[in-house]
């Protein structure tokens, strides 16, 4: 009669409205949901170790690839100085040949005026 209107006694003897099978089905349903929500809870801190690990990587070759830029532009600006120098000083071996070239004009005609003054000295000398 108690299971006509809906009443069902469990394995304990109490009153329940639901068939113990339902009321087993409940149970069971509800320890694989919090088995569920377990795995799911784990499985969201794996992925969150996951994306911290990543961010991290992120970060460490973020910084890697900034020294590699700044190593190249040191390389550069390096080059770019050297370039400078090398022009500088084929600019001013350019002046020294230049000078040595107007010594060199000198001397040869301090050399004609020498040996002019030597042999008017000599005429002079040949005279007397």
């Amino acid at each position: 009669a108690l299971g006509a209107a809906g009443l069902h006694f469990d394995e304990l003897n109490k009153l329940r409205v639901l068939e113990p099978e339902v009321a087993a089905q409940t149970a069971q349903l509800r320890e694989e949901c919090r088995a569920f929500v377990d795995k799911t809870a784990e499985f969201q801190k794996i992925v969150g170790s996951l994306i911290e690990l990543v961010d991290q990587l992120a970060k460490a070759a973020e910084s890697e690839k900034m020294k590699a830029i700044g190593a190249r532009n040191r390389l550069k600006s390096i080059a770019k100085q050297r370039e400078a120098q090398e022009q500088q000083l084929q600019a001013l071996i350019a002046e020294k040949k230049m000078q040595l070239e107007r010594y060199r004009i000198e001397y040869e005609t301090l050399c004609k005026i020498e040996a002019d003054q030597n042999e008017f000295i000599d005429q002079f000398i040949f005279q007397k």
